[in-house]
């Protein structure tokens, strides 16, 4: 099926250059695969392996004549998005046996929530928590009495760390299944004009708190569109989840059946030789379209880290020059919060995945042909499901947006690029997320304020000395320095600068929030100041030019005063409390950001 040039020339060159350690990849697949499930290799292992199973449950995985599916969940009732899990694994064991399989939750993962440890000392355990979930996936998975597994999870690390898992079992046939946002409640809007209120001073603690509890409401995943749903738009374009299913709220008819029917999907794929094993099922082609996904939808940057580090446990080399051109070449379909006024409720209703699927197929922007865990290929995914007296049907006929201020077709889209960019100069390579910026903001230049410190920001914008044009740089927030945190808690103070007419970015080695917004931000900032990057360099009134248009991140000093500069080093004690100690072994092995910032293959 033919793609659009720039598409095919960067799926050919990931091909191209991952050729010897994707063959290794597959040779271990298949490999395992001829191995099979292990369930006869000892009665004693057996039996500990169905001890607790329901009778009729027990009685078939001691036959061993029928499917036996994991079920891996990041079940918490902490999380609004996790919460609606609790209920899962009864129904699909139910649903398992009705299909002549059975299934068992053969472990959970760590499930922490970014909107909770923002600002404060577990947001340092974050990003490590996505490799600590892969590793969660794997003992759950070592039992090795499975023939196919399900993946319930739906946030920020939790998504991307169980497939990491799932393509360390490579031979297994995987079907991710989401649990659906919450209703809409204060427009997020209103949220961020309270919070950016708040940061002024002008706004109370309790009408902070009454916003926040007012949008945060619910079960179900938040509805802006950052990491969690971005996540959910991944493994639909991706094919690793049923066609419709990302944004159906929890608890509705509609959401039981298509979970329904993501089970009778697992035992089939299970039953079937050869299984459309999810090893073999992510390729270059699906990498590439959830690449061009994220592009069209003005996704969250943190997946700038998590594709890479996917597409690594599917041995392929997916770099951020691939993702930059692929931006080059790719419009951007949608304005959804922090891009737009709408959420993701909203975006699901205008047309949603199926409209922006069915324009970059029509566009072929994206692999048609790539292969689903549907049965089909992607082209099946451009439909939305319905019931129709209780049966899960799908709409036949070409989705159309339903409000043009939301959705917009390639012929005529909100920017003709999409809203990711790379930057590159004197100071390293790192990502800006455009899509919400004002192109007028695209370019600035200012004097630094260099902070090795995050919490600094709200003392020195207390004082008024911030009350000017500056790009605030943040260092040390790197994976190496304390785990690479999310900086979103910076986001209002900026916001609320920008708004009294200042020319203002942030320029950090750190990450920002899926949520990340309408100030300027050059992240990710690779090598980060820990490993000695030039970030490390800059002084207090080094004048900073950030240019969007032409990709271009430089401290604009005199040469020969920066050859002369010499790194100012990091924080000499490692950090400690909540658990921090126990990630230094992480900080220690990490890999670079532009590599993916994973301990796997460092």
């Amino acid at each position: 099926m033919s793609v659009n040039t720039v598409v095919d020339s960067v799926t050919r060159e990931i091909e191209d250059r991952s050729r010897a350690r994707r063959a290794a990849y597959l040779d271990g697949v298949r490999r395992q695969a001829a191995e099979g499930p292990r369930r006869d290799l000892g009665c004693g292992n057996l039996a500990h392996g169905f001890a607790a199973s329901e009778p009729a449950d027990k009685a078939m995985i001691r036959a061993g004549a029928t499917p036996n599916l994991a079920i891996v969940t990041a079940y918490n009732d902490m999380l609004s998005a996790h919460q609606p899990y609790a209920a899962y694994p009864d129904r699909i064991r139910r649903i398992a046996r009705l299909n002549g399989g059975t299934a068992q939750v053969a472990g959970g993962v760590p499930a922490m929530c970014d909107g909770v440890t923002q600002g404060r000392p577990g947001m340092e355990l974050s990003l490590f928590s996505r490799d600590v979930i892969a590793l969660s996936t794997a003992i759950a998975l070592s039992h090795d009495l499975f023939d196919g597994a399900l993946y319930l999870g739906i946030c920020d690390k939790i998504v991307p760390g169980l497939l990491i898992g799932a393509l360390a079992f490579g031979h297994l046939p995987a079907v991710f299944v989401p649990s659906g946002p919450m209703p809409s409640g204060l427009t997020n809007a209103e949220k961020s004009r309270v919070r950016q209120r708040y940061a002024a001073g002008e706004a109370s603690r309790d009408e902070l708190l009454d916003a926040e509890a007012r949008s945060y409401h619910s079960p179900g995943t938040c509805t802006f569109y950052g990491t969690a749903n971005s996540n959910q738009m991944l493994m639909e374009i991706m094919g690793l989840q049923l066609p419709g299913s990302s944004f159906v709220h929890p608890g509705t008819a509609l959401r039981d059946a298509l979970t329904e029917r993501a089970v009778e999907t697992a035992v089939h794929l299970a039953r079937t030789p050869g299984g459309r094993r999810v090893g073999e099922l992510v390729d270059a082609r699906t990498l590439v379209n959830g690449v061009v996904g994220l592009h069209a939808t003005g996704g969250s940057t943190n997946h700038l880290l998590h594709l890479v580090a996917i597409a690594a446990a599917a041995g392929y080399e997916l770099n951020l020059a691939d993702i930059a051109r692929l931006s080059d070449a790719v419009p951007l379909l949608a304005r959804v919060y922090p891009n737009g006024s709408a959420d993701i409720n909203d975006f699901h209703t205008a047309g949603g995945m199926a409209f922006v699927i069915g324009e970059l197929l029509d566009a072929k922007l994206v692999h048609g042909d790539a292969v689903t865990v549907a049965g089909g290929t992607l082209a099946d995914y451009a439909t939305q499901p319905y019931l129709e007296d209780g049966a899960l049907r799908y709409a036949s006929g070409r989705v159309t947006s339903q409000d043009d201020s939301l959705l917009r077709p390639t012929a005529a889209p909100f920017s003709p690029t999409g809203g990711l960019k790379m930057l590159t100069g004197n100071l390293g390579s790192s990502a800006i997320k455009l899509s919400a910026v004002a192109p007028e903001r695209w370019t600035i230049e200012a004097p630094a304020l260099v902070l090795d410190d995050p919490h600094e920001l709200k003392a020195r914008f207390a004082s008024g000395d911030l009350d000017r044009d500056v790009v605030v740089v943040v260092r040390f927030q790197g994976p190496r320095a304390n785990g690479m945190p999310e900086l979103h808690s910076l986001t209002p103070i900026l916001g609320v600068l920008q708004d009294r007419g200042h020319r203002v970015a942030l320029v950090t080695d750190g990450r920002m929030s899926g949520a990340s917004g309408k100030v300027p931000a050059a992240i990710h900032l690779s090598p980060e100041a820990h490993a000695g990057g030039p970030i490390a360099l800059l002084r207090d009134g080094d004048l900073i030019r950030i240019d969007g248009h032409t990709g271009r991140l430089d401290a604009l000093v005199d040469p020969a005063d920066w050859a002369g500069r010499k790194a100012v080093p990091g924080p000499s004690e490692p950090a400690s409390g909540l658990g921090r100690e126990l990630f230094e072994l992480f900080r220690r092995n990490v890999g670079p950001a532009d590599r993916g910032a994973s301990v796997f293959g460092a």
